[in-house]
């Protein structure tokens, strides 16, 4: 089941550039919701306020709750631009979901276990995550926060694909639909880099012999 977040948010009157500058001077987020059988909105937003939410993985995989003077309209963040340098939001983008209409969005992964593996447990062994996101569709409802995927089997030399990724009920991967190609890896346990010993009778610190002449 889908968690939602609250952000309170107010109707932005103003528009352009100047207006949007005004707003950032003021400690204030522009912003515009779209999508839906509505008109595109332009909303702004306390920049103290989604500077914290954009701390947490949530604010970029879950269906946030827009609360404009206690209306309530569900959305996902699209787009968020960001100052080049400084610490600073500049812009955000939001589309309204329908909770009857299924969705596409990317979902963290959470990867658990891996230090109790045996692959986890070996020294010569390195565990590389090929994917830390994954695109999903599913209704609104369903859709989760993460997805955990567990590597308290993980060995050496196994490969863990998108298919083996276990879902959560009304959640799927479109990708696998598009065929065994696109069944690419996620997780992969394979050796370290292991230094070249040097040949029988050869010194790792040769020095050139000198010139026969000099």
């Amino acid at each position: 089941m889908a968690i939602t977040h609250e952000i309170k948010v107010q109707r932005r009157e103003d528009e352009g550039k100047g207006a949007s500058r005004r707003l950032r001077h003021a400690g204030e987020v522009p912003a515009v919701v779209y999508g839906g059988d509505l008109k595109p909105v332009s909303i702004k937003l306390s920049h103290n306020d989604v500077w914290l939410a954009s701390q947490h993985e949530w604010f970029y995989a879950s269906i946030l709750e827009l609360s404009l003077n206690g209306e309530i309209q569900k959305v996902l963040l699209r787009d968020m631009q960001r100052h080049p340098f400084r610490q600073q939001i500049m812009h955000l983008d939001f589309q309204r979901v329908n909770e009857n209409e299924a969705i596409r969005t990317a979902v963290p992964l959470h990867f658990v276990n891996e230090d109790a593996s045996p692959a986890g447990k070996a020294a010569d062994v390195v565990i590389t995550h090929e994917l830390n996101e994954v695109t999903v569709t599913c209704l609104p409802g369903n859709l989760p926060e993460f997805i955990e995927v567990d590597l308290g089997s993980l060995a050496l030399g196994d490969i863990v694909h998108l298919s083996q990724i276990k879902l959560p009920e009304g959640v799927e991967i479109p990708e696998l639909a598009l065929g065994a190609d696109h069944d690419v890896a996620v997780v992969v346990a394979k050796h370290g880099r292991v230094e070249a010993e040097p040949a029988e009778g050869e010194d790792s610190a040769t020095v050139p012999a000198a010139k026969a002449d000099e």
